[in-house]
């Protein structure tokens, strides 16, 4: 097995899939590190293990306060807008006063680490959308506790701004932000491989996916889930997938999010260069897609740029709707790009496709001004849809 567990340990970690509680998944994590093997191959499955057992005591522990009445402070956001954008990076960045900034939301901002214990949501106006920009707690290993809180938030949102600080080594800001993201299973970079383990009733061990196995074959992936007692799964895999892949996508779920590097305190001395040698390390990653901006939260500089780039990294369109004989609406439904008329007729009603007829389009996915088209037709950024239906 690609972490040399023993098969006491690897029982252990079976029962920790397949419990259903809190309180069973700490059990059983408590009995895996009470016999799992300390050498080298089996560090970093120790490393979530304990890292799990945490945040499973901590969750726990919320759950208990909220079954006492207790009102704790809110840590998950409700998604709004056209898109959730969380907002992390180390202490003193000047994140919170960027989404002052950006947004008018009341972040608490102030010269001293760790002033933003809790997220706060703002709105990002752009071109008839919002963005919500969500500022977090720092992330930050000297803060293990909220460390998970910002992970949670990440997870869930569909983009990561990280904030870096020319003012400091910006290079390393941004690798330490990375790397405890990664940590946690959410990766900002783009991973070899992503991977994702179904389980099932029936036939086996299937792995499916456009990706592919490095250096092993279906029969070494059933081996693998059969130590685990795992019998029936479809392993859906994307880029090149290792067995070791595998072994750590059945313990946490691992998601990539879109990112975008501000590098904020441009106008601070030293920024230029700070600037320089955080662009040169991830331009020889460009394959990794991690875009970048120079910003200052003083000057005001690039701010109004973060809207446009927010919108092509999250690769949404506007569409507009109208009913027949009036004005476009002035509020756009937001799609991701590639979207048909039947995803937009979805959106506003299931009973829209049930009853369509055909619709009528204006603007850049039109021939001509008002073409009539069918479900299938693709949308792009800007049209004008009148759906018309059977009643």
């Amino acid at each position: 097995m690609p972490a040399n567990l023993t098969p006491e340990a690897q029982a252990k970690l079976a029962k920790y899939s397949e419990a259903r509680s809190i309180e069973e998944k700490i059990r059983a994590l408590e009995e895996f590190l009470s016999v799992a093997p300390k050498h080298k191959g089996a560090e970093n499955l120790l490393l979530w293990a304990r890292r799990r057992l945490a945040e499973l005591r901590e969750e726990l522990e919320e759950r208990r306060r909220k079954r006492r009445g207790s009102r704790g402070p809110r840590i998950f956001v409700e998604k709004e807008g056209a898109g959730q954008v969380v907002v992390v990076g180390p202490p003193n960045v000047g994140k919170s006063l960027l989404v002052y900034k950006l947004t008018g939301a009341r972040t608490r901002v102030a010269e001293y680490p760790f002033s933003t214990l809790l997220p706060v949501p703002g709105m990002l106006p752009y071109r008839d959308i919002y963005f919500q920009l969500v500022d977090t707690p720092p992330l930050s290993r000297s803060a293990p506790q909220l460390v998970s809180r910002v992970v949670g938030l990440a997870r869930n949102a569909d983009a990561v701004v990280v904030v870096v600080g020319l003012d400091g080594d910006a290079l390393n800001q941004y690798l330490e932000v990375r790397d405890t993201l990664a940590e946690h299973g959410v990766f900002i970079e783009k991973p070899r491989g992503v991977v994702r383990v179904e389980r099932t009733r029936s036939n086996g061990v299937q792995v499916v996916g456009p990706g592919r196995l490095v250096d092993a074959t279906v029969n070494d992936v059933a081996r693998l889930l059969a130590g685990y007692r795992i019998y029936h799964a479809r392993v859906h895999i994307e880029g090149e997938v290792a067995l070791d892949d595998i072994e750590a996508a059945l313990f946490h779920a691992i998601v990539y999010k879109p990112a975008i590097v501000l590098a904020n305190k441009a106008d601070t001395h030293g920024a230029e260069r700070a600037y320089r040698r955080l662009y040169s390390y991830l331009s020889e990653r460009r394959e990794k897609s991690v875009w970048l901006l120079p910003v200052s939260a003083v000057t005001g500089l690039n701010l109004g740029r973060l809207g446009e780039l927010l919108f092509r990294r999250l690769s949404i369109i506007r569409v507009y709707t109208k009913k027949p004989g009036s004005e476009p609406s002035p509020t756009p439904v937001v799609l991701r790009k590639g979207a048909t008329v039947r995803d937009l007729a979805l959106q506003i009603h299931s009973d829209m496709v049930d009853y369509f007829e055909y619709a009528r389009v204006w603007g850049p996915s039109a021939k001509y001004p008002g073409e009539r088209v069918g479900l299938e037709h693709r949308l792009e950024d800007g049209d004008i849809v009148e759906i018309h239906s059977r009643r």
